[in-house]
């Protein structure tokens, strides 16, 4: 059996489940997650190895987790839309997720047509059946989404679960052309390190706070020190108001320690190592307004600039 890879875009709503979808299918955790919508703000790809079993010679799946797709109102906004297209650029197969639990509306209908233009197959991947409190809603939903659009697959699944993600996998494979190894075996992302951890912050940031700070804030990494036995990391939480800082500082620098604890726990994970995390919070007002602030959040843009070391 002929060796099978490609590029695998998931497009979708926001909150429909993406990067938990994403986290699922590598077996590791690649994107940050949280409840609330936008968490993502960057293509993300997430490689799966597929091993080589009785009758089939394995592959190599390589995702791509995009924003949720919204109407952009911020020079934020539209980067975020722009990862989105170029994410659909050259995939061999969409997958568009879908929120069961909500009813479909004119967003749905605005990714449905984004996936429709794009031209590649399509498989509808309804998601979250395990908060389906009426099961028999499912088939109804199913037969109306066929109306829409020739799915080439319709899979109801829970990404949260992972309920339905080895049927998913085997059906993705077999759609993909014979392809060579696009990515080394032992690798899971693209993205260097140093992202991974200014995305942990911003998790941590995302959990903690609520109403417009989550959205007002973004992190970046300063100073990035491996040593075999510690991490040393400096990173600033830039906001757009003082009084969005006063919160992420807390009262007598509370808040800001909770956020660096809980985000050094998760870095300690992912590096191996103990790390030292120092955390400044920084106001750059209307900063997701400013495209030259927003256009340097890219992790690509920002590796430019960096000498050797500090490109982990």
């Amino acid at each position: 059996m002929a060796f099978h890879s490609g590029f695998v875009c998931i497009l979708g709503r926001p909150n429909a489940g993406k990067s938990t979808l994403l986290n699922a299918l590598v077996g590791q955790k690649v994107a940050i997650v949280s409840p609330k919508p936008q968490t993502t703000r960057n293509r993300i790809l997430g490689i799966i190895q597929v091993p080589k079993e009785k009758g089939s010679s394995g592959g190599q799946v390589v995702l791509i987790d995009t924003p949720g797709v919204h109407k952009p109102d911020s020079s934020l906004g539209r980067k975020m839309m722009a990862e989105v297209r170029e994410g659909l650029e050259g995939c061999n197969l969409l997958l568009l997720i879908a929120d069961v639990t909500q009813r479909f509306g004119t967003g749905d209908q605005f990714v449905l047509d984004m996936a429709r233009r794009s031209g590649t197959p399509v498989f509808l991947l309804l998601n979250k059946i395990d908060l389906l409190k009426q099961k028999d809603r499912l088939l109804p939903m199913i037969e109306g989404y066929r109306k829409l659009h020739d799915f080439k697959e319709v899979l109801p699944l829970s990404a949260r679960k992972r309920q339905g993600l080895d049927l998913l996998l085997q059906k993705v494979i077999d759609s993909l052309p014979e392809g060579p190894h696009y990515f080394a075996e032992d690798q899971v992302t693209d993205q260097p390190m140093r992202f991974m951890v200014g995305e942990a912050i911003r998790e941590q940031v995302l959990m903690e706070t609520s109403e417009e700070v989550p959205y007002a804030t973004t992190v970046i990494v300063e100073a990035f020190e491996e040593s075999t036995k510690l991490t040393r990391i400096a990173a600033t939480i830039y906001c757009e108001r003082d009084g969005q800082k006063r919160i992420l500082v807390g009262k007598q620098g509370q808040m800001l320690k909770k956020i660096g604890t809980a985000a050094r726990m998760q870095i300690e994970r992912m590096v191996g190592t103990r790390v030292y995390l120092e955390l400044f919070v920084k106001v750059s007002p209307d900063w997701r307004e400013s495209q030259s602030f927003v256009e340097e959040l890219d992790w690509r843009r920002q590796l430019e600039h960096l000498t050797g070391w500090e490109k982990a």
